[in-house]
């Protein structure tokens, strides 16, 4: 049977459950085990497909097209792991389960309540997602973690800390261990534990009994011994399964901090995991992980050489809002052997109203994109701050500094093109100007005017090199030079067709489009070391040890021509796209499968 392992969080929101719950499925995997994952928000949001980045951070889209928590990219890249829309919980789509189920009549007259018909139907929820396959193997996941987000003790977690209290049981001890994590504040070099001790009694009060707790320390201090001593007896859990979870140089220390507490032998021996059958190639397969990790945490701190890339963006103000570039940008680092410096770059910073209103902002924002070597402007919406984008894309094009443009970024690469090549100086995107004269940037015609939730170009899809650029693309080489590759999309606009032999005859080349060659996806300038825009999200498909190819040349092209040319190199031998066989399918067969869920939901 699947093991199920819940980490709830107390005190405060946002300390960093979702690394700890990756962390603790990587080092799952590295003994063996199948391991997937499931992050439950309390929210009434169906999914986050309609929240500010600012506000919840970045949305994260799934192959399924499902715009989920930013926490379910934690899993995908920590578990090189494949996740569906389903492993993301939300109150909204548990009211809307129970609420169509009741008007079909399938309650029989009951009354429905909290207890027991939501309780039941996220109960039911977990378990089914838990038996889906996320990996390789294909076969059925052996442990399945399990976030619950937000804090304990709110009035919107309460049904789903009622939930995991039944489920216990319906599981059995064997089978659910408890990781609750809580804040310990360091005060003038004093570890507070009331907190811990407060939360931990809180859920001792809902039936929850924790088998570790996890102690956040926002501080490059370790947990101290005396105050492990006190929690353990203030919180009835012995010494060794309290474990401290201290700042940390990168993100990536923490599954070898935790494996140093013991982590992983506690839990084998709670639940029982020596008793799971594991094959050679199961074996074989998470000693290799364990050991790749290993040499890349490792190599980061002997790193000396850096390589500074301006993110150029409209949210700058929070971080999480680009959570999967920055580690996109990461792992190319890793692999190129460099130090990153992200400089953030407000986009609006750039624009010349600023140098009127506030000088200073505009200086250092021109100071971070000058000194870059490479600059990258990211996807959003709405038309703040796109003119500071599009001078800094100008400026990448003219001085030859390699530049990414990522959704808008590769919108706007088109506009500014247009404009300062093309002469049209009104060029424009629709999305900015509904009448503009000249819309170099249309709203697609299938996507819904009405409804905004769910209703953009959404998922994994294909991207069809054309033909003879496998001579001159550096896009088709950082794929292994495979003439079609795939990537997840988040899109309502497109380039608009009656301009693209305008652009192409002009230099701006579409080296990518779809499989009907009529909508452009990737666009190259052949005369400049390194200038690519995707349509797509490459940054969703990024691994620590198999970093997105265009996030990849990017950082490799910043680093150095030499640099570059030896990642293209080993691309070209070993590229492996991290998505499943069975994913990697044509538009036709997509709208085919779309329409199945649809008419058997």
């Amino acid at each position: 049977m699947t093991k199920f392992i819940v980490v709830s969080g107390g005190v405060v929101s946002g300390i960093g459950k979702g690394v700890i719950a990756s962390s603790t499925g990587l080092l799952l995997k590295t003994t063996g085990l199948k391991v997937t994952a499931i992050k439950i928000d309390p929210y009434m949001n169906i999914d986050a497909g309609t929240m500010r980045p600012t506000e919840h951070g970045e949305v994260y889209v799934l192959n399924d097209g499902g715009e989920v928590d930013l926490d379910l990219g934690n899993y995908e890249r920590y578990l090189n792991v494949t996740l569906s829309r389903d492993n993301n919980i939300t109150t909204g789509k548990i009211y809307r389960e129970v609420i169509e189920k009741e008007r079909k009549g399938d309650y029989l007259g009951k009354t429905v309540q909290i207890v027991p018909h939501i309780t039941n139907a996220i109960q039911d929820w977990i378990e089914r997602v838990s038996k889906i396959p996320v990996d390789e193997s294909g076969e059925e996941p052996d442990v399945c973690i399990v976030e619950l987000g937000g804090t304990v003790g709110d009035i919107e977690s309460a049904p789903f800390v009622e939930a995991m209290r039944q489920f216990q049981f319906r599981v059995g001890h064997d089978n659910f261990a408890l990781i609750h994590v809580s804040l310990v504040p360091d005060m003038h070099g004093e570890q507070k534990t009331k907190p811990t001790q407060t939360t931990v009694h809180s859920l001792r009060g809902l039936g929850l009994l924790p088998d570790l707790i996890a102690c956040r320390l926002l501080v490059p201090q370790p947990l101290n011994p005396a105050t492990k001593e006190k929690i353990s007896m203030f919180c009835h859990v012995p010494p060794a399964q309290v474990v401290g979870v201290h700042d940390v140089t990168s993100v990536y220390h923490v599954p070898l901090l935790l494996q140093s507490q013991g982590i992983v032998e506690f839990l084998t021996q709670r639940l029982k995991l020596d008793a799971v059958k594991l094959t050679p190639t199961d074996l074989a397969r998470g000693e290799s992980l364990g050991r790749r990790w290993r040499e890349l945490t490792a190599g980061q701190e002997r790193l000396f050489d850096t390589v500074t890339i301006a993110l150029v963006g409209k949210y700058t103000d929070l971080k999480d809002s680009y959570m999967s570039v920055t580690k996109a940008l990461e792992h190319s680092a890793f692999r190129t052997h460099r130090k990153l410096v992200v400089q953030w770059v407000e986009s609006s910073d750039l624009e010349p109203e600023t140098q009127e209103s506030s000088p200073a902002r505009y200086h250092d924002a021109w100071r971070s994109v000058v000194g870059a070597g490479g600059i990258l402007v990211p996807g959003g919406f709405g038309q703040r701050g796109t003119e500071g984008m599009m001078l800094a894309i100008k400026y990448a094009r003219e001085q030859k500094v390699p530049f990414l443009g990522i959704c808008l970024g590769f919108q706007l690469a088109v506009v500014e093109w247009a404009r300062n090549i093309l002469g049209i100086e009104d060029a424009t995107s629709g999305e900015f100007d509904s009448t503009a004269a000249h819309p170099l940037i249309v709203f697609m015609p299938e996507i819904s005017k009405t409804h905004m939730g769910g209703t953009m170009r959404l998922g994994l899809r294909p991207t069809v090199f054309e033909e003879g650029t496998e001579t001159w693309s550096k896009a088709r080489a950082l794929y292994g030079g495979k003439g079609k590759i795939w990537e997840r999309h988040r899109h309502r606009y497109e380039v608009n067709p009656e301009y693209v032999q305008r652009l192409a005859e002009s230099g701006c080349v579409f080296a990518g489009k779809d499989e009907k060659g009529e909508r452009m996806q990737v666009m190259e300038l052949k005369d400049h070391p390194f200038f690519m825009g995707f349509q797509a999200h490459p940054e969703f498909c990024t691994r620590p040890l198999n970093p997105s190819p265009p996030f990849l040349g990017f950082v490799s092209a910043a680093a150095g021509r030499k640099v570059f040319e030896e990642q293209v190199k080993v691309q070209l031998e070993t590229f492996k796209p991290p998505h499943p066989e069975e994913s990697m399918v044509g538009e036709a067969e997509l709208k085919n499968a779309a329409g199945v869920n649809v008419r058997e939901a």
